[in-house]
């Protein structure tokens, strides 16, 4: 299992908050040219990020943190037809092949692939923001070989659908867990929590989202990344359960049985495997990356 679970916007006019964003403890950072710079700032916004891949020193996985960790970084670009995209794509192409493109409101295939093709080989990540993309799910996770994750951009959804509260989003939420499986992508990650102290709100949104097979999320301000850890992080008990599944399983497939029953009583077969393997690879996940 390769997800972050946390990802960590920065502005990209904002030069002065790349490297704490980058020593925050995120596992990615999205470096935004889209939403969060105002038009008047775009140039400026393009220069700051390349004059800091210029000189920034980066490994295989990404960026390398003062304690050795490895963040991977993601360039959320302006969407196309805008008067900034081209120039965006530009810069995108001068960056080493390990920084993904985050494409903002992608709709349909065509989209996805005339974008893919223009930024060399490198992972596409896409933001499902409006009704239509949300129903072009799958066929968007299938556009392209690069296409690399899908996740929803849920504020201009609400806007456009009259969404109140969390409860409207669960079709949509579903909707991107079930295509990105369908297209043998990881899990979805949580769309940004807006309210940056409202951290008991963000750990329930949190669990609401796991509970659909969400994993994950963005961030808007590194406050947010402990709660988000915490909440998609196995529990210990979680963790011992799913290795005795594992384990009590695979014994019983070795005696010539495809069945077994836990301790408790829980009848086990296959099927149950694969859940179990990814709450362990889940928290090895966290203790590898020291976060």
């Amino acid at each position: 299992m390769s997800v972050p679970l946390t990802l960590l916007y920065a502005p990209a006019d904002k030069p002065e908050r790349f490297l704490k964003a980058l020593e925050s403890g995120a596992h990615a950072v999205i470096f935004d040219l889209e939403d969060a710079v105002a038009a008047g700032r775009k140039d400026e916004a393009r220069a700051n990020l390349a004059s800091f891949f210029a000189d920034a020193e980066l490994g295989p996985q990404g960026y390398l943190t003062s304690t050795g960790r490895s963040v991977s970084l993601q360039l959320r670009i302006n969407v196309r037809g805008s008067q900034w995209h081209a120039e965006d794509l530009a810069l995108v192409r001068g960056l080493p092949a390990s920084v993904g493109v985050r494409i903002p409101k992608a709709t349909t295939a065509e989209q996805v692939v005339s974008i893919a093709q223009e930024v060399d080989e490198r992972p596409v990540f896409l933001l499902l923001e409006n009704a239509l993309g949300v129903e072009n799910a799958l066929a968007l996770a299938t556009a392209h070989p690069q296409v690399a994750g899908l996740s929803l951009g849920e504020a201009d959804l609400r806007s456009e659908l009259g969404i109140q509260g969390d409860k409207g989003l669960e079709y949509a939420r579903s909707r991107v867990v079930y295509a990105s499986r369908a297209a043998g992508l990881e899990p979805p990650s949580m769309a940004v929590y807006a309210s940056v102290s409202d951290l008991d709100g963000l750990a329930a949104s949190c669990l609401e989202g796991k509970a659909l097979g969400m994993l994950g999320r963005t961030a808007i301000h590194p406050k947010q990344l402990t709660t988000i850890v915490s909440a998609f992080m196995p529990s210990e008990a979680e963790i011992e359960r799913a290795r005795a599944v594992i384990a009590t399983l695979g014994h019983a497939q070795g005696a010539g049985s495809g069945t077994a029953v836990l301790a408790d009583g829980t009848f086990l077969d296959a099927a149950m495997v694969q859940l179990a393997k990814r709450t362990v690879a889940l928290s090895q996940l966290v203790e590898s990356s020291g976060k």
